[in-house]
């Protein structure tokens, strides 16, 4: 995938079900009497990748590195600042209305959140029955109720809970609910918003059967965000690396995992907690704390926690480029046009000063 690929390429490929391009999101920050925008929280900065029929999709990376905000500008939940999502070949960012209202429908989002994501003054029948009504699917209430059981035994919930209370439940089963509620119209699409993160080990796993079960047997198609690498290389098919609303890497899973290219990719895979001889001391961790997205570093924007850090690093943004078939990488190491002043190796930091930031003020980047 080209990042300058023009759109209309998307459209002719038939097995490409959602393509994100140039994605961007700012949110301003308001300051003075009338409200004026002066600075800017960049929560997401020039993401563009595609989406196959049946495929999972995983977007991985630090908390605040924009993975959430991808979920929700997709979904537009939160209005993109720029960029395009096309949907099946059709420009989803731009319908309105009862078109917008027809195209959600093949699009849905599984919550972080189990507890909070459900209303509890709502059973779970009128919970997961909620898209039938919004979407008016079913005539009769027969078949609404019909298509709700249906449902609740494809996600191995009791037919005799049917008419009781989120607090009844625990966390393992309210996610059931909850995933219940966004394939009972049977989108093509499920965005899972870290969907076993608030739940025990022994939970997560049969929740994610049960995704790899349902996708099996739908054919849906998985946008999985998660900080979880364990979980990632169990369920994802391909795998976007993200740092402060960026795009660093992309790669199949086996790919990416075996032969990581990016230095943060490295670091991270690096700390996952192996079953050894290992010492935690001998683990690479990465030093320092991500900059503010209110003032992002200039350059790579990992350049002032990069052990391998050049001057062209300090002072121009590294593209995306395809560095094995289809494994893409933005980092100026692969950059075989630099000269060697650019390849200047940096002391790691040297110019901390135009993006550090307190964990207070990194916090600020808006849902991942």
């Amino acid at each position: 995938m080209d990042k300058n690929t023009e759109p209309a390429s998307g459209a002719k490929d038939s097995d490409v079900v959602l393509r994100v391009e140039h994605l961007t999101k700012h949110y301003p920050i308001k300051s003075g009497l009338v409200g004026r925008s002066k600075r800017y929280v960049h929560a997401l900065e020039d993401v563009s990748f595609e989406l196959h029929r049946g495929e999972t999709f995983a977007i991985v990376g630090e908390s605040g590195c924009g993975k959430s905000t991808t979920g929700k500008c997709v979904l537009r939940l939160t209005e993109p600042t720029s960029g395009k999502v096309y949907l099946d070949g059709e420009d989803f960012t731009s319908l309105k209305g009862a078109d917008l209202t027809r195209a959600r429908q093949k699009m849905k989002l599984i919550f972080q959140d189990p507890y909070s994501s459900l209303n509890p003054r709502m059973t779970v029948a009128d919970i997961i029955a909620e898209p039938i009504d919004i979407a008016h699917t079913y005539k009769t209430r027969a078949e609404r109720d019909a298509r709700v059981e249906e449902i609740m035994q494809a996600v191995g919930l009791d037919l005799v809970f049917k008419y009781r209370y989120p607090h009844e439940f625990s966390g393992g089963q309210r996610q059931r609910i909850g995933i219940a509620r966004a394939i009972v119209l049977e989108p093509e699409i499920v965005i899972c918003d870290e969907p076993v993160s608030a739940l025990d080990v022994s939970v997560q796993a049969k929740v994610i059967n049960l995704l790899e079960e349902l996708q099996e047997k739908l054919g849906l198609s998985y946008v999985f965000i998660s900080h979880d690498l364990s979980v990632v290389k169990h369920i994802s098919d391909r795998v976007m690396v993200m740092y402060l609303g960026h795009e660093m890497e992309l790669a199949e899973t086996d790919e990416l995992y075996d032969r990581p290219l990016h230095p943060y990719t490295q670091a991270l895979l690096d700390v996952i907690p192996r079953i050894g001889h290992e010492r935690i001391q001998d683990k690479k961790i990465l030093q320092g704390d991500v900059p503010s997205p209110t003032n992002p570093p200039e350059g790579c924007c990992f350049h002032t926690r990069c052990s391998k850090c050049m001057r062209v690093c300090t002072e121009k943004v590294p593209e995306l480029r395809e560095v094995k078939p289809g494994h893409l990488c933005a980092c100026h190491l692969f950059d075989e046009a630099l000269s060697e002043a650019e390849r200047e190796l940096m002391p790691m930091g040297v110019a901390q000063g135009a993006g550090a930031a307190s964990p207070a003020a990194s916090r600020q980047e808006s849902g991942a």
